[in-house]
């Protein structure tokens, strides 16, 4: 598996709650084994106990996020820290699944998680691989979304570091409000200038008097 895979852990917890909408999925045992994704060895560990604590996490990794988004390295770094600290892992090299022509296993870092609960063992893997993402690509590369009122979290991987939208559809829905704004803009302009020349007019107009 490979490292980057694990920094969506992060970015599926985050996006779990939507603050600005008054939305949150993670509701129940189900939504919480939703989020482990194929890993459904792990996904099976939660229990009612985890909600709490998962939500806990999230609030914590969402801080990671709002840091970076505000352009405060040194803080993102500071509350990716503590949760590492918190959440240890093992990295450990993996053979399994994958396999080359010949049969031989194709090694690759895997991250074994010892954990005493669902929450631990997702926390864990979840602050990991942000940890490999933020120091492989840069701080700037978490970010929160800026079609109000999503603010949902993404991992930007664009070549010239131009992400601003979490998804398609809110880049599509910001460019129409940007457009419809301009548009506004526009038909306004003439309306208020026709004013200004009537009013200089009649000015001018006073004074010849």
């Amino acid at each position: 598996m490979e490292l980057a895979y694990y920094s969506d852990y992060a970015v599926r917890l985050v996006n779990s709650e939507e603050p600005a909408r008054g939305k949150d999925s993670l509701t129940s045992v189900e939504a919480v084994r939703d989020l482990f994704g194929g890993n459904q060895q792990a996904a099976r560990r939660a229990t009612d106990a985890d909600l709490t604590r998962f939500r806990s996490v999230r609030a914590r990794l969402r801080s990671v996020f709002e840091a970076a988004d505000k352009g405060e390295e040194a803080l993102a770094v500071d509350l990716l820290n503590s949760l590492l600290l918190d959440f240890p892992v093992s990295p450990q090299i993996s053979g399994h699944d994958f396999r080359d022509d010949d049969g031989r296993p194709l090694w690759h870092m895997h991250l074994a998680d010892h954990p005493s609960n669902a929450t631990a063992g997702y926390a864990a893997i979840a602050a990991m691989g942000l940890a490999f993402h933020l120091t492989e690509y840069g701080v700037d590369r978490l970010g929160l979304c800026e079609a109000p009122p999503c603010r949902n979290a993404y991992l930007d991987t664009s070549t010239n570091r131009s992400r601003r939208y979490c998804s398609d559809r809110c880049a599509t829905r910001a460019n129409v409000a940007a457009y419809r704004a301009r548009k506004r803009l526009e038909a306004e302009r003439p309306e208020s200038t026709g004013r200004s020349a009537e009013t200089a007019q009649r000015t001018s107009s006073s004074g010849e008097r």
